[in-house]
């Protein structure tokens, strides 16, 4: 138990805006084979996407801490990143799962109102599709 713990509270933390490495710990989980590789899966993704959704409510809440000094993003990144999410719209959620890019798209998208919804299903599918890959590739699933 205290293993799939602490694979869901470094990916929650790693889908927020701490630098945080679930990926590693995945990996060295499904290597030590204790656990049940879907499991695994199922928890890391199920703590990625509830971390986002603390980026997506913090996106809806932003007028109140816009102006706090930790604040992740200047004036200028959140319009470049509101411009982005204008042009390419709900379908760019499928690349939250991307270093650097992933976590203030989750920010935007509450910024820009997106649907919670929405949110979780396509925030969800790219996050899980990543966390399967990765369980793949680590596993020899492939071949």
């Amino acid at each position: 138990m205290l293993a799939l713990s602490s694979l869901f509270l470094c990916a929650f933390g790693a889908a927020t805006l701490l630098p945080l490495q679930s990926e590693a710990l995945l990996v060295a989980l499904l290597l030590d084979d204790r656990q049940a590789p879907w499991a695994l899966i199922a928890v890391a993704t199920l703590g990625n996407v509830l971390g986002s959704l603390v980026n997506w409510l913090l996106g809806r809440s932003l007028e109140r801490f816009r102006a706090r000094r930790w604040f992740p993003l200047n004036a200028e990144q959140l319009q470049r990143a509101q411009r982005h999410y204008r042009r390419f719209g709900c379908w760019s959620l499928l690349l939250s799962w991307l270093p650097i890019v992933g976590d203030p798209l989750t920010l935007v998208a509450g910024v820009m109102r997106e649907p919670l919804w929405r949110f979780l299903l396509l925030v969800g599918l790219a996050k899980g599709a990543r966390y399967l890959l990765l369980a793949g590739l680590t596993l020899g699933w492939a071949g």
